[in-house]
């Protein structure tokens, strides 16, 4: 089925260099306990359209309930499109199917690996890894929470303690720029799977440069344009996403440029921290100029690699005066920040090669100190409970240089098996 005409995004002004939009409503969700119930209540009241884009999709009870509130609002007629990635949600597409066809709902699977071969195909290395969802253009949600149940974890099974994640419940303006990503995400998957009809489509209509343009149009991240000034009210916010065409370094940019200008604190918390230089560079002289720099890590590692990444740069943070912290009560897997008292980012893109050069990733930059202030207390509490990293683990010497040597190897010829190319 094809999707209903498309929205054009809401014009935002440049701030900096940010696309900021004015005028929006935000509210921070802690965890799949806020976010899958505000956003089964948003789904149950579409009247239209219904958009989602995940990377994982899973099949437990908490997963289940948002798969039936999407097939419900299917069955009374509101139309539905799902798109998720084809190697996070591998292990559960089959289930998904089954909850999802029945009632209709439009279902994509970004980059599929149903087939052996397919992993040797160039590009699979690069995922969908948005968390998203549109609801009659009027409610989006952004963040960095899959939908799968804050206590399960994929490696190690079930937990006690929830997952430390967050979303945000976004209304205004901006919500139309969401929409279109998720558009473009479900359209782009959607044509990879039935390109052959699209073409025989194409061929066979009596105006096929018209029907091309319509392709392309559904299938293009279109940039937003600009409104009057006065537009820009609180809250304002910049909904950011990084690709693999004209934003490759969008997200970040958005931090290296939040972390130069910061005045008093930056707080950033991430699972995967494996910065480039810029990035690096920026935190230390942030540091070195006086700025409070904290990180919180993950403590609980659940890949090893990515936990030895994060600590073969320890030494290096530290000796600028960056404060390290290791959170343990339960698995890290929020992508967070504030800087000063009025910027905050809440998304999916972690701070590591993968996210930042590879995957499709969608953060929302926020300009609003209330916001700002509530997800730093946030923050406060999880480090109040966490603990500081006073010494590098690797030591000095030889080994600390070895283990360091080893990731930038790894890391290198990562990115260029993956067709990545440029300086990190």
């Amino acid at each position: 089925m094809n999707p209903p005409s498309a929205v054009r995004p809401a014009p935002a002004p440049p701030v900096g260099t940010l696309p900021l939009t004015g005028g929006n409503r935000v509210a921070l969700l802690a965890g799949g306990d806020e976010l899958f119930p505000a956003m089964c209540e948003a789904i149950a009241a579409a009247r239209h359209q219904v958009w989602l884009a995940t990377y994982i999709f899973h099949d437990d009870p908490a997963a289940q309930a948002v798969a039936q509130a999407l097939a419900d609002a299917a069955r009374r007629g509101v139309w539905v499109g799902v798109v998720v990635d084809g190697f996070g949600s591998k292990a559960t597409l089959f289930r998904l199917r089954q909850w999802l066809a029945d009632a209709d709902v439009n279902l994509a699977v970004f980059r599929p690996v149903d087939r052996w071969w397919r992993l040797l195909q160039p590009g699979q290395l690069r995922r969908l890894h948005h968390k998203l969802c549109v609801v009659d253009a009027e409610a989006g949600f952004v963040g960095g929470i899959n939908l799968i149940d804050d206590r399960n974890d994929l490696n190690h099974g079930w937990s006690d303690a929830p997952r430390l994640d967050f979303a945000v419940r976004l209304q205004g303006p901006a919500v139309a720029q969401m929409e279109q990503t998720v558009r473009a995400m479900w359209s782009r998957a959607a044509l990879g799977a039935d390109w052959r009809e699209e073409v025989v489509a194409l061929t066979r209509s009596a105006e096929p440069l018209a029907r091309a343009r319509r392709i392309l149009s559904r299938l293009r991240l279109q940039p937003a344009d600009s409104p009057e000034p006065t537009v820009l009210s609180p809250v304002r916010v910049a909904f950011l996403v990084r690709d693999n065409l004209r934003r490759r370094r969008t997200i970040e940019r958005a931090y290296v440029e939040a972390i130069a200008g910061a005045r008093s604190r930056v707080d950033l918390v991430c699972p995967y921290f494996y910065p480039g230089r810029l990035f690096r560079r920026a935190l230390r002289r942030a540091a070195q100029r006086g700025v409070r720099v904290r990180l919180l890590l993950q403590g609980k590692a659940d890949y090893r690699f990515a936990a030895l990444a994060a600590q073969v740069l320890y030494e290096e943070m530290l000796r600028s005066g960056v404060r390290v912290f290791e959170y343990t009560p339960a698995f890290l897997h929020a992508k967070v920040a504030v800087v000063d008292d009025d910027w905050a980012t809440v998304g999916s893109s972690n701070i590591d090669p993968l996210s930042l050069l590879l995957n499709l990733e969608a953060n929302l930059i926020v300009h609003d100190a209330p916001f700002t202030g509530l997800l730093a207390l946030r923050i406060e509490a999880a480090i109040g409970v966490a603990r500081e990293v006073l010494q590098p683990p690797a030591g000095a010497g030889a080994w600390a240089v070895l283990r360091r040597g080893f990731v930038a190897w790894a890391a290198y010829w990562f990115l260029r098996l993956a067709g990545s190319s440029g300086k990190y």
